[in-house]
């Protein structure tokens, strides 16, 4: 059945290009989006006059708070200094007195960059006597959440949607070469040929067809990925990341679809054919 061989190859190779394209896509998305994430910071405002020995009491409590990476005191003087450096003017001039806080510039670690942990070690730090007020980007955090979401979401449907239609398209062509064959199946098992010396020679085949698919798919999304490399800014290429083994991947993928193609026919229909 070649030209529904050829069929099934080239479903193959087109699931695996939008299944590896999307993957490219998706993981250098989540690397920029959590680079995104490392930027966002809590800044906790502290009350005033307060003592040095208070501020080191409160930065002791913060790092003791489970999810805090690291804290940066900020000076009144030192939040003058960035005001003046993001909006050009010098603050004491402009109200002859200096009317920002002293500060705590929060980072928190891998894994507590989502909506909820910041909510929690919100109330956590807002808890500690000392601190007056407590801002972050939760908006920001919101947005990426949510985003980040529906678009695995979308992807795993529009994935497992693809791996569906290639097996079946391998499974179809597998059934059509079984009952081409129909007479010398039933031969081979008057001879005493055993199920799986029957089976063999029809798993190859659906093993050789995802071997091509994925081939073929890994040269053309590496082909895809040189082109798309070549528009992306040099600021953007640090995220844009494709390993060898994702190559490599793309093939065992395409290999297991046509395998589990192949023995869906196999299995029932090399039965009905023996019976």
């Amino acid at each position: 059945a070649k030209i529904a061989a050829i069929g099934s190859i080239i479903t193959i190779t087109i699931s695996l290009i939008i299944l590896g394209i999307f993957y490219v896509v998706s993981t250098n998305t989540a690397r920029f989006i959590e680079s995104i994430r490392q930027k966002v910071e809590l800044e906790a405002f502290l009350e005033e006059p307060i003592t040095p020995e208070k501020i080191n009491e409160i930065q002791k409590q913060m790092l003791a708070i489970e999810g805090i990476d690291s804290v940066r005191f900020i000076s009144k003087e030192e939040a003058a200094k960035i005001f003046m450096e993001e909006f050009g003017e010098d603050i004491n001039k402009i109200l002859d007195f200096n009317p920002l806080p002293p500060s705590f510039k929060i980072i928190l670690k891998e894994g507590y960059r989502t909506p909820q942990k910041a909510k929690e070690i919100h109330a956590m730090v807002i808890g500690i006597k000392g601190v007056e007020n407590l801002t972050y980007r939760k908006e920001l955090l919101e947005f990426l959440d949510q985003r980040v979401r529906n678009f695995y979401t979308i992807g795993f449907a529009v994935g497992m949607l693809l791996a569906v239609s290639a097996i079946f398209l391998v499974s179809n062509t597998i059934r059509l070469t079984i009952y081409a064959k129909k007479k010398s199946i039933q031969t081979m098992k008057l001879v005493g040929a055993s199920r799986w010396f029957i089976k063999a020679p029809f798993l190859i085949e659906g093993i050789m067809q995802g071997l091509i698919g994925g081939i073929v798919a890994s040269g053309l999304v590496y082909y895809l990925v040189s082109i798309a490399a070549g528009f992306i800014s040099n600021d953007l290429l640090d995220f844009f990341v494709i390993k060898s083994a994702f190559y490599i991947a793309l093939v065992v993928v395409g290999i297991l679809l046509g395998f589990f193609g192949s023995i869906v026919s196999v299995r029932r229909f090399i039965r009905d054919t023996i019976g």
